[in-house]
């Protein structure tokens, strides 16, 4: 088995459609890596994956739009097909096992995460706040 891991930024709104009985959620991730030249000049490295989530769970679909932060997991795939100047392209997809969302650039970098239990709580609950930064990765 081969699992790959994204964080990145969704390119356009998610698409749901049903294929055969089943829903599935297709959207694309684009990570960005940044990097120096032999010069030293500052780069920026953009990869672009496809990503189909095969589930039931479609509620997540309203929250996938464009710009939205994501980490994805799943299984990669390369996929070949044939350009419009007869030679050869290649793409990456994704076959989707887990998505979480981490936030979205109209949020200013705010995402959801754990903030512990409120003070005038007696139960000591944790209390999930949206409108705080993320302090720590699952990973």
């Amino acid at each position: 088995m081969i699992k790959m891991q994204v964080i990145g930024n969704l390119g356009k709104d998610c698409v749901t459609n049903a294929v055969n009985g089943k829903n599935v959620i297709n959207f694309s991730v684009a990570h960005t890596e940044k990097y120096r030249d032999q010069q030293g000049n500052q780069k920026d490295k953009t990869i672009w994956v496809e990503c189909a989530y095969w589930t039931d769970r479609t509620g997540i679909a309203p929250y996938l739009k464009k710009g939205t932060q994501v980490y994805v997991e799943g299984s990669p795939e390369v996929r070949t097909y044939a350009k419009n100047d007869g030679t050869s392209g290649a793409s990456l997809t994704l076959r989707v096992s887990s998505v979480q969302l981490l936030g979205s650039r109209g949020d200013a970098g705010a995402s959801p995460s754990y903030s512990g239990p409120a003070s005038n709580s007696s139960v000591g609950s944790p209390v999930m706040d949206i409108n705080e930064p993320m302090d720590d990765l699952p990973f």
